[in-house]
């Protein structure tokens, strides 16, 4: 047995050679991946994603506001909205974002393509992301791509940038896939006494580092890989998802790195009764199986029984003596992240499996839903009805607004 051992561990580096040589081909089509940053926190993102590159992955940035745009580095940038708001921005209004992005849908149409994998990324709160979010996921998502949402909501002290955001988070849930959700106000946990750019930037480096840990994850090798397949069964449908990152240079990997990311969840959700959960697990040549089994099975004790968990692990030389976890938890519940309208709808729910009856509801709040529920399909017909004008390509309105693509 150990002759067997001691031939495996020789033949193993000639091995990996072979197999990296055979992953540089093109003979095999990897997924294409596409991250769409949407309006000015969202662009941020796909700024830093393209300064610090993301292999395999294309970004694109759209905005309403021209000279943010300007500034910004992207593989494609998209000026929505010149005859609404002239360049200026989005003023704050999420309906104004929405119907900018509403008519520039065949050019995001275009942009996206046969995309695989999309990353929706977006400040909640604001007029732009948060109008243009949940338009791009279902443009995407009509495609047949997987949409991930990739969002940040805003300080407490925000109050109407707050409920935009929660506004907006419900929209969004109702067209992507999942949703990674983070919360600004951690930021004063994080890092208190930053000066305030440079905490935002630190959010957003953190959403950046996310989106190409988790790109990166299934288009580059891994010891034990990761790929598409497995994303999408994570991904699809999973509803809202909580991140968590731990990083140790202990020599109780196991424990320590477990440890650092309980205690930094990025966004503060109990993710108890989790339904999936894809775990990466990052390591130096002395990362050994049994550690990286261990990670893994520590981060997801507190799923159920019959959650859905994925795990991966690669081998980096410049983690030699570290590890570095990244675990992404998929149909959360939350009051905080799943919005007013269907938190009510969940609590009905429950009640009635407990036995209650309708009558232990408040009518006015029933009222409240059916009128949400009218509304949006009054606005679903309306945007269907705008959407007929055209051919579903670069539609007249899209012709008289001048949407500008920046290649």
């Amino acid at each position: 047995m150990q002759d067997i051992v001691q031939d495996a561990l020789d033949n193993a580096e000639e091995e990996q050679k072979q197999m990296d040589i055979e992953l540089d081909s093109d003979e095999f089509g990897d997924p294409r991946i596409v991250i769409v940053g949407c309006g000015g926190a969202g662009n941020n993102t796909v700024n830093r994603l393209y300064n610090i590159g993301v292999e395999g992955a294309d970004t694109v940035a759209i905005n309403t506001d021209k000279q943010h745009l300007k500034m910004i580095e992207a593989d494609t940038k998209i000026l929505i909205g010149k005859s609404l708001t002239s360049g200026l921005g989005a003023g704050g209004d999420p309906s104004m974002g929405e119907r900018a992005t509403e008519m520039a849908q065949g050019t995001i149409k275009e942009v996206l393509g046969d995309a695989d994998l999309v990353f929706v990324t977006a400040g909640m709160g604001g007029g732009t992301g948060t109008g243009a979010a949940p338009v791009v996921s279902e443009i995407a998502k009509e495609q047949g791509a997987i949409v991930v949402g990739m969002v940040s909501t805003p300080f407490n002290v925000e109050r109407a940038r707050t409920v935009k955001a929660e506004e907006g988070l419900e929209r969004l849930r109702e067209q992507a896939d999942s949703i990674i959700v983070l919360d600004n106000n951690r930021l004063l946990d994080y890092v208190p006494n930053l000066p305030i750019g440079k905490a935002f930037s630190v959010m957003d480096q953190i959403i950046a580092e996310t989106v190409k840990g988790i790109s990166e994850t299934i288009t580059q090798p891994s010891l034990i890989n990761l790929d598409y397949a497995d994303m999408s069964t994570i991904m699809n449908q999973g509803g809202v998802a909580v991140m968590l990152v731990g990083e140790t240079q202990d020599k109780n990997k196991t424990d320590e790195v477990v440890k650092d990311a309980m205690n930094h969840p990025l966004l503060d959700v109990d993710y108890r009764g989790a339904s999936g959960g894809l775990v990466h697990i990052t390591g130096g040549p002395d990362l050994t199986l049994k550690e990286a089994e261990g990670i893994a099975d520590n981060i997801t004790e507190r799923l159920e029984a019959s959650a859905n968990v994925i795990w991966g692990a690669r081998i980096q030389e410049d983690y030699k003596g570290k590890v570095r976890v990244m675990a992404i938890m998929t149909g959360v519940q939350s009051a905080q992240v799943l919005g007013p309208t269907t938190q009510k709808q969940a609590d009905r729910s429950r009640a009635s499996i407990e036995g209650l009856n309708d009558a232990d509801f408040d009518a006015s709040n029933h009222v409240e839903d059916v009128n949400s529920a009218s509304t949006s399909q009054s606005r679903t017909r309306s945007n269907t009805d705008y959407g007929a004008q055209s051919d579903g390509g670069r539609n007249e309105v899209e012709q008289q607004n001048g949407v500008d693509v920046i290649r």
